[in-house]
């Protein structure tokens, strides 16, 4: 295995990690803005206020996304075992 080999497989592991936990993290700040936009204009201080909505939207994106994220990475790995039994 090549030094740009690794430099491949690195490149792919952080470009698979940025695009599984992208959709999880953008769906938590899209609810938290709106939340902090409620609480703003409504004048509620209330910490579980946006606790507990970023908790059940980033649960319920995990959930409806969740096959996509495992054949993502199980392609990934496939990659991976193959260049191992390559070498």
């Amino acid at each position: 295995m090549t030094e740009a080999d690794v430099v491949t497989l690195l490149r792919d592991a952080i470009w698979l990690t940025i695009k599984l936990s992208a959709p999880i993290l953008i769906v938590g700040m899209v609810v938290g803005l709106i939340i902090s936009i409620i609480q703003t204009t409504t004048s509620i201080q209330e910490q579980t206020l946006t606790f507990v909505p970023k908790v059940i939207a980033t649960f319920i994106t995990i959930v409806l996304l969740a096959s996509w994220m495992i054949q993502s990475m199980l392609d990934y790995t496939r990659d991976i075992l193959s260049l191992i039994a390559k070498y």
